[in-house]
């Protein structure tokens, strides 16, 4: 992975592989946030580490060419929301 960024003054780690395999699929920034109906820019706070909305890797998985079962190649597992809720338990 990358070695972590700096954004606005503060380190952000890059907990996502977004953009190497954005690269190794040889599409474009443009490409994959018109893929995903996202925006450019978009894009770009993810590849550089930022948090985004459970909805949004959703799209960007499936742009990819993934399924969501394969969340945790694309992004970390320890900041995937997905994975349960507080306070809900299945009842027998």
């Amino acid at each position: 992975m990358s070695e972590p960024s700096s954004w606005r003054g503060f380190t952000v780690a890059n907990t996502n592989s977004v953009r190497e395999i954005r690269e190794a699929k040889m599409m474009s920034k443009a490409e994959l946030a018109r893929k995903a109906s996202v925006t450019v820019q978009t894009i770009d706070r993810i590849e550089k580490g930022n948090d985004c909305r459970l909805d949004t890797k959703r799209k960007i998985i499936l742009a990819l060419g993934y399924k969501l079962a394969d969340r945790t190649r694309i992004f970390d597992s320890a900041n995937d929301n997905s994975a349960s809720v507080p306070g809900k338990t299945k009842k027998a």
